[in-house]
């Protein structure tokens, strides 16, 4: 392929994968919000546990405000938004390259001061800003090989429609099956991400440190659904959102090619 023609298509390509990603967070934020307050909490002593999805929205919205919903949203804007353009575009790269066919044409500290308190504090190191990157990379592993693997083989297997409206309906169905199995998949990673990352049972005893020590300790004190918490508002978050994600990214990239 020519270098032009290869530029051409790979801006195309990080464009739409990263609008895509940009919809999806901007849409689904909240309930990862919720999905997170879910997993850092340790069984019925907990005060402020939630009772349900819907009691954790009630509880958020009656004491932050419709802006609590929102908290934390720029970290995600800033590594998510480049890090889908740079996933769909590999992605598609790595299909040419193992032989697949061609797709159809509030008032907070800031996201920095947080940054620059936690490396002034604990570091670059693994207990610092890089603290539960094994289960980062677990979570996004496992979820990104289950949701591109099903949604572009299931996707060339189940018939195109000619209707715009079917073929669009079709397309949502298999981007939203593939982020809920993606999603039930992963979440064990998740909550440990989620252990790691979050305030500890006692402040200064590290008791979450490693991925799978976080998994066993969460499986052997809180039992194995313990490992699953917070999977209806992932599931309500990830199931439409990778779904959106997708569609956003195809029909980005068509428009790109058809105009660019």
């Amino acid at each position: 392929m020519p270098a032009a023609r290869f530029a051409q298509e790979a801006a195309q390509q990080i464009a739409a994968g990263g609008s895509a990603g940009l919809v999806e967070i901007c849409l689904m934020h909240p309930l990862d919000v919720v999905k997170t307050r879910f997993q850092i909490q340790r069984g019925s002593a907990d005060p402020n546990r939630y009772k349900s999805v819907g009691d954790g929205f009630r509880t958020i919205f009656r004491t932050e405000g419709l802006f609590g919903f929102y908290k934390g949203i720029l970290p995600p804007i800033l590594a998510e938004t480049p890090k889908r353009a740079v996933k769909f575009f590999t992605f598609e790269q790595y299909k040419k390259l193992l032989g697949y066919m061609s797709l159809p044409p509030g008032l907070q500290p800031s996201t920095l001061a947080y940054a620059r308190h936690i490396i002034k504090t604990e570091g670059l190191g693994l207990q610092g800003l890089n603290k539960g990157l094994t289960a980062t990379l677990g979570r996004h592993g496992v979820f990104n090989m289950v949701y591109f693997g099903f949604y572009f083989n299931v996707k060339n297997i189940i018939p195109a429609n000619k209707d715009p409206t079917l073929e669009f309906l079709r397309k949502f169905g298999i981007g939203l099956t593939s982020g809920t199995i993606a999603s039930i998949i992963n979440i064990p990673f998740d909550v440990a991400k989620s252990r790691i990352q979050g305030p500890q049972p006692v402040p200064g005893d590290i008791k979450y440190r490693t991925c799978f020590q976080t998994m066993a300790t969460v499986y052997q004190e809180e039992g194995f659904f313990a490992l699953y918490k917070g999977l209806v508002p992932k599931i309500m978050r990830l199931g439409p959102g990778g779904a959106v994600m997708l569609l956003v990214y195809e029909y980005t990239y068509l428009w790109l090619q058809e105009n660019w």
